[in-house]
């Protein structure tokens, strides 16, 4: 037993499974996550691109959703190689210290773009239930705070998951059921008492997340009732079309983030139900975004048509 206990204290390396149940299939399964890899990250390189220098698209909306598409790359460089290098390569080994490396990114990069759909939610709602102040509350020194605070927000309270970790010694196994490094995933293996480690994982998430989500929801509200007061049809429509395509952001992000939050902690569901779906979570919205924006702002399909024919025209 003592034997066991040593080879478990402090570890220096983890080994990821990737999928349970599907190991046999990891490999074809690597090739549609690839795919929306890929989307991510020409879909967002492609905003990233055009934002700075389409003039039309200077405005609160598209500078949040270009934080947005770094975000959503960077989320897609923090999962994507070590997951694909598991499915294609069986390269299950990583440094402990590379897993809380990864786990911290992951976790606040998904904070950063819940407040970043957050800003875009506020901007909606200044820019319907008060259109005259717009320009004089969103100032560019106003937009640079918010982003700021919402980088701060994620980076501090995730960033204390990991060094509450790096403080546990005992293990009493290294094998992390998932593709990534996950919080509960590595929280699962600790062998001594864990209490702190749940219950502010808990905290975290409801003071990022949750908090996020209901003041969402509430600017919402407040957008739909100032909507439905119009006296025009026409501006009604005009309105409800400008918030459609955060609507579609705002829900498939919520909708699969605390679905795959709350069936890890409180469910029943088998681990390969949940890895796959927590990680279409993380690597579907970035390759959704771009798509939804795209399709719903004339300015950006038009630089995507113009940049394509160029390239077409050289070749």
């Amino acid at each position: 037993m003592g034997s066991i206990n040593m080879s478990y204290l402090n570890p220096k390396t983890v080994t990821l499974i990737g999928i349970p149940g599907l190991e046999h299939v990891q490999f074809w399964i690597g090739f549609p996550f690839l795919g929306v890899c890929l989307v991510a990250l020409l879909g967002n390189i492609f905003l990233l691109i055009i934002i700075p220098i389409e003039r039309r698209l200077h405005q609160p909306m598209y500078i949040f959703l270009a934080v947005l598409a770094a975000t959503d790359l960077g989320l897609c460089v923090a999962i994507a190689p070590k997951m694909l290098a598991i499915f294609w390569f069986g390269s299950y080994s990583m440094a402990f210290d590379a897993c809380l490396t990864q786990l911290f990114f992951i976790h606040a990069l998904q904070g950063m773009e819940s407040g970043i759909l957050l800003a875009m939610a506020f901007d909606r709602y200044v820019a319907i239930c008060d259109p005259l102040r717009h320009t004089s509350i969103l100032t560019p020194l106003f937009l640079v705070q918010m982003v700021l605070m919402v980088a701060i927000r994620a980076t501090v309270l995730v960033g204390i998951l990991p060094i509450l970790l790096k403080r546990l010694q005992l293990f009493h196994s290294v094998v992390i059921v998932h593709s990534y490094c996950e919080h509960m995933a590595v929280v699962k293996l600790v062998a001594e008492d864990v209490h702190i480690n749940k219950s502010y994982g808990l905290f975290v998430a409801f003071a990022i997340l949750g908090f996020d989500m209901i003041f969402v929801f509430i600017s919402y509200i407040l957008i739909f009732q100032a909507v439905f007061r119009l006296p025009q049809k026409e501006a009604r429509l005009k309105a409800f079309n400008t918030c459609t395509a955060h609507i579609a952001v705002f829900l498939e992000f919520y909708i699969l983030a605390f679905f795959s939050f709350f069936s890890h902690r409180f469910g029943h569901v088998s681990p390969y139900v949940h890895i796959l779906l927590s990680t279409i979570y993380l690597l579907v919205p970035p390759a959704l975004n771009p798509i939804i924006y795209g399709v719903k702002t004339k300015e950006i399909r038009m630089r995507v048509a113009q940049i394509c024919i160029l390239r077409s025209d050289n070749e």
